[in-house]
């Protein structure tokens, strides 16, 4: 893959469908330019799902490389920060704008946030099936 988001981890479990890799924090996070934007920079160990390829020969316990393409991460940053934001700030200065004070349009703008994060998960399994890791060995 051209354009990826990399992170080693070890093998923990292989069915017939997914195999399961646990990622570890390396220092390398610190380095990376968007360790501020990626939850794999503040997270000592991350379990992920892959898609198990029947021709692989990997074994539990088998050190591999976990892969996502760049544009998906940058996809969650947006869905996860960015826009929110924007409905946040949008609410807000719209009921200002028709005359709601300030404690109510603040209010309404949370409300909003809350209404967006439960889009969101009430979304979760296809925006989790548009998230597709790979391993490289």
């Amino acid at each position: 893959m051209a354009e990826s988001i990399s992170h080693k981890g070890k093998i923990t479990r292989i069915t017939p469908q997914v195999t399961t890799v646990s990622i570890l924090q390396h220092a390398a996070c610190g380095e990376c330019h968007i360790a501020g934007l990626c939850t794999m920079s503040e997270l000592a160990e991350k379990t992920v799902d892959v898609p198990t390829d029947p021709y692989s020969n990997y074994k539990v316990g088998d050190e591999v490389e976990v892969l996502l393409k760049a544009s998906m991460g940058f996809k969650a940053v947006w869905l996860c920060y960015a826009i929110p934001l924007v409905v946040l700030l949008g609410v807000i200065l719209a009921l200002m704008g028709l005359g709601v004070a300030e404690v109510p349009a603040a209010l309404a703008g949370l409300a909003s946030i809350g209404l967006y994060y439960l889009m969101l998960y009430l979304f979760r399994d296809k925006l989790k099936n548009e998230y597709i890791f790979t391993i490289k060995g």
